[in-house]
């Protein structure tokens, strides 16, 4: 079996789902390159801007923001048109789909609430993630053929990312909501997702990008150092190098965008419009004196709004927009001008995924690193310590003395926040599980490193750690909120069973669960056509590598395009409709009653010591070339994960 949809990357023909001759890929989706608008008016530099006529405040998070409920109205409505489109075309012998959504079409609260998650684990999160989001993606050519699910995305309302997973969230909505093919199609000579080159040698020169390695060091340090200066007593965490360096492989404008913010997102015309999802990046609170990060840290959400927490213990949300702006108590004082600029895009990406900071560190193996770059790094590190080598810095704390009775960081001006992952939750699933969003089914892309070497499995596959820490996280009564989620067997089940080796829906029964929890459907990274378990350090790939990850995280999502299930798409229907039809009293079809017979998990458990892992090629293997000679020599890379896995699995 194989599978035969193909992207066109010059020569090269990457296999995704159905036959398409090269030229009708290559000729699609060829609009004009769009991006978002650098809003940012110093650079990379807050600065002091015009108020506006409400100042900005710190709101309590009793419910969604205005912005959000209003932006819900316009993509409730734009949702409809593709939703009823996937459905009737998914197959779901003995109902009809098309009448039910019509017959609902003027109580929005009936018709099912999608969201989807992409997991942390560095380019093999985002690569991966990036063949689920191409499948999920009806402009992706042929997605909506049989045995396709494209249009998903578009029948999705909301779309969360952390670490590598945010890398891809953030990429595609900072560019536009420009499409995984359209990025493919540049080819060699595009400019984003150009991951030949390690990201601590910089991005390779032509096209937009101009600088040599030394220039691109000279150019990192001259825009941390701005903010620095601005005036405004910022400091510089080693994550603003990380996020400007993380920008030059994903945002494409010169220079990495350095203008270019997140808040920026709202302004972009799909979005405004609500003909795209809303995004959401996911990182953790690093509360004072504070070392390892536990379930019951504080889980922080960005998304084009604001940021902040649902979570009792901060229970509040900035604009996003004017963070950097010297809040105090909840508002910001007649006497303290507004700031703009604070949410670079790069570094919120960054902050998602700081336990990459440790990558900038290692800057001995790198030739003609200025060593202005090295003592300013240094100085980083002497100013906060080895052990904070992973924070992102939010001086001001936009929460100061807000909820002061809970509030880790309420009396202090700095809030520090890291990788959304080293809480264990690895699948950004906090924001999307809130009773205020109503989310009725969650597809969870995971591409978590949790398998360890050297002898009794193989490396860096999924074993449901995310989901066992959400599901654990939602049983303390004093930080779950009213969040409610699907019971999750232990790690040891997930392996025993094969739940980690193709797709699984918890939660199926919603009457026996303890709040209106959605249906989670789980897709764990596995073998399809390649070998996808790369370490979540490798810092480089050529694009032969990354186009075979992106086609096996495609194949994972559709099962090799209905290959390995031909009722896949139909089931796919199914748990999108799961809860709707409990709303609604509606007699679930059979061809529905089988697939959630086949695909729930029926609550067995095997926690006994699973025997070793070594998953065999679903599908057949795709060729690559391989990488030689990488940038970060595999001893360096090995050294790098030894030094966090003793506390993280990613």
């Amino acid at each position: 079996m194989k599978s035969g949809y193909y992207f066109y990357t010059l020569s090269l023909l990457t296999c995704l789902a159905s036959s398409l001759p090269a030229e009708d890929v290559y000729n699609a989706n060829t609009d004009a390159w769009k991006r978002a608008t650098p809003q940012a008016s110093n650079g990379y530099a807050p600065a002091k801007v015009d108020c506006p006529s409400a100042r900005p405040s710190i709101r309590v998070a009793s419910g969604l923001s205005d912005q959000e409920t209003s932006w819900l109205e316009k993509r409730k409505a734009n949702t409809f048109t593709p939703m009823r489109e996937l459905l009737t075309r998914l197959n779901i012998t003995g109902f009809d789909a098309g009448k039910y959504m019509d017959d609902h079409r003027d109580n929005t609260t009936a018709l099912p609430n999608v969201a989807i998650a992409f997991s942390g684990g560095g380019y093999r999160a985002m690569t991966n993630g990036a063949g689920g989001l191409a499948a999920f993606d009806s402009r992706t050519p042929n997605s909506t053929n049989t045995g396709q699910i494209g249009g998903l995305l578009q029948a999705s309302t909301y779309i969360s990312g952390l670490s590598g997973g945010g890398w891809l969230v953030g990429s595609i909505y900072t560019n536009n909501f420009t499409s995984v093919q359209n990025i493919l199609n540049q080819g060699k000579d595009g400019d984003l997702w150009q991951l030949g080159n390690s990201i601590l040698e910089g991005p390779k020169t032509g096209g937009i990008q101009l600088l040599s390695t030394v220039q691109y060091y000279e150019n990192l340090y001259d825009t941390a150092i701005s903010k620095q200066d601005a005036g405004f007593d910022f400091n510089v965490s080693l994550t603003d190098y990380w996020g400007r360096a993380l920008a030059f492989q994903l945002v494409n404008a010169t220079e990495g965008g350095p203008a270019y913010t997140f808040s920026s997102i709202q302004d972009d015309p799909d979005f405004k419009n609500a003909n795209a999802p809303m995004p959401i990046l996911v990182a953790d609170e690093r509360a004072p004196g504070d070392k390892l990060i536990s379930l019951n840290t504080t889980v922080f959400e960005f998304n084009p709004w604001e940021m902040g927490s649902f979570d009792p213990t901060l229970y509040g949300f900035a604009p996003v927009k004017h963070i950097g702006s010297n809040f105090t108590g909840g508002s910001l004082p007649d006497n303290e001008p507004c700031i703009a600029g604070f949410d670079n895009v790069g570094f919120v990406m960054g902050t998602s995924s700081s336990l990459f900071n440790q990558i900038i560190l290692n800057l001995d193996t790198v030739t003609g690193v200025p060593d202005i770059v090295k003592n300013a790094l240094k100085g980083v590190l002497n100013g906060i310590g080895s052990d904070n080598n992973d924070i992102a810095d939010y001086t001001p704390n936009p929460f100061y003395h807000f909820n002061n009775r809970s509030n880790p960081s309420a009396q202090t001006k700095r809030l520090t926040l890291v990788d959304g992952g080293e809480d264990l939750q690895n699948l950004p699933l906090n924001p999307l599980i809130q009773p205020v969003r109503a989310v009725d089914v969650i597809f969870a892309v995971d591409s978590s490193g949790d398998t360890l070497p050297p002898l009794t499995s193989a490396q860096n596959w999924p074993n449901g750690t995310a989901l066992v820490a959400t599901y654990e996280r939602s049983t303390n009564a004093s930080m779950q909120n009213g969040t409610a989620f699907p019971s999750i067997p232990d790690q040891n089940t997930f392996v025993n069973l094969g739940l980690n080796n193709r797709p699984t829906f918890f939660g199926c029964d919603a009457s026996n669960l303890t709040g209106p929890a959605p249906l989670i459907v789980y897709l764990p990274n596995s073998p399809y056509v390649y070998n996808s378990n790369t370490s979540t350090y490798q810092m480089d790939y050529n694009n032969t590598e990354r186009n075979a990850m992106i086609q096996n995280g495609y194949d994972i999502v559709t099962q090799g395009n209905g290959t390995r299930d031909s009722q896949w798409p139909t089931c796919v229907g199914c748990a999108i409709l799961s809860r709707s039809f409990n709303r609604t009293g509606t007699t679930v079809p059979d061809v529905c009653q089988q697939c959630f017979k086949k695909y729930c998990w029926d609550g067995t458990v095997n926690s006994t010591t699973p025997a070793p892992y070594f998953p065999q090629m679903i599908l057949q293997a795709v060729k690559v070339t391989s990488g030689v000679d990488r940038f970060i020599p595999n001893i360096l890379s090995v050294a790098f994960a030894a030094a966090v896995s003793g506390f993280l699995m990613i």
